[in-house]
């Protein structure tokens, strides 16, 4: 399921808030063996840490965010064009000229925009704006700050070439919708792998609630946790990351035999509470 040699230069593109880059490590401990897996799914892709390190071979990846999988096809299908409108916007670079793309909707100019003038603006303010948060108001309009970086690597060349390759190779399926529709057909030996929105570390249940456009509720993270038992008998694979909290541990009691506890860094977080060293569960049923 996994290259036998990965290529180091198959990596996100994107800086993403809550992507597990940094717990790679240890999320690999627990991974199932990769000549086990039939099939890999995440539903929760994000900035697809863990997939681009896998580089698994039969892939459905998927996420709520439209703009963030319109990015991902727009890698894997028209990469060289991408490449140079980010040179364009990387030529451009000013907090002028990041606030006029990002009004973009604001003034309906978003809805006439090609797939990939949208992935370019897409990745050109995820690498521009303020700790490449990706965060919208109430009319869904992107509303972070612009960074002030010296030198932010808008065109990463090199990486987003061989994220095409490994996409298009891989024939990586690209998802855009709800999670459970993304696993509704896993099946016995496939491995899914759920990095939600986490669930918040406070006891006021607002802090850090997600990346989507519309939060994750905790009604959402029950949900989730009945998907997550009705795919385990079935057969399949799972592990989930999430905040070590009571409400998550009680919600996955049943796997606390497998359950771990690593500590993360988190830096961005409305309350002061889900800052710096966090512990994080990685539930699995196996």
């Amino acid at each position: 399921m996994t290259k036998k040699n990965k290529n180091l230069l198959v990596r996100p593109f994107l800086k993403w808030a809550g992507g597990k880059r940094q717990l790679l490590p240890e999320i690999e401990k627990y991974l199932p063996k990769s000549n086990d897996i039939k099939n890999y799914f995440e539903p929760f892709v994000g900035g697809g840490a863990l997939f681009l390190n896998q580089q698994y071979s039969k892939v459905t990846i998927n996420d709520f965010n439209g703009q963030l999988t319109n990015a991902y096809d727009v890698v894997k299908n028209n990469v060289h064009d991408l490449i140079e409108l980010l040179k364009e916007h990387e030529n451009n670079n000013t907090s002028e000229y990041y606030y006029d793309l990002r009004a973009w909707d604001r003034t309906n100019k978003l809805e006439n925009k090609s797939r990939l003038e949208q992935a370019a603006r897409f990745i050109y303010l995820n690498k521009t704006g303020f700790n490449g948060l990706f965060r919208v108001n109430s009319q869904n309009q992107i509303n972070v700050p612009y960074g002030k970086y010296k030198n932010p690597a808008i065109v990463n060349e090199k990486v987003l070439l061989n994220v095409s390759q490994y996409l298009n190779e891989a024939n990586v399926q690209i998802l855009n919708g709800d999670y459970a529709d993304a696993v509704k057909n896993a099946s016995s030996g496939d491995f899914v792998y759920f990095d939600p929105p986490y669930a918040p570390v406070s006891d006021d249940k607002s802090s850090f609630v997600g990346y989507t456009l519309n939060g994750f509720s905790l009604d959402d993270q029950i949900k989730l946790s009945e998907v997550f038992k009705e795919l385990d008998k079935k057969g399949v694979k799972l592990m989930l990351s999430n905040s070590d909290v009571p409400f998550i541990r009680d919600l996955y009691k049943d796997f606390k035999d497998t359950t771990k506890i690593v500590q993360a860094t988190r830096n961005i977080n409305s309350n002061a509470a889900g800052r710096g060293k966090v512990g994080e569960v990685i539930v699995m049923n196996y």
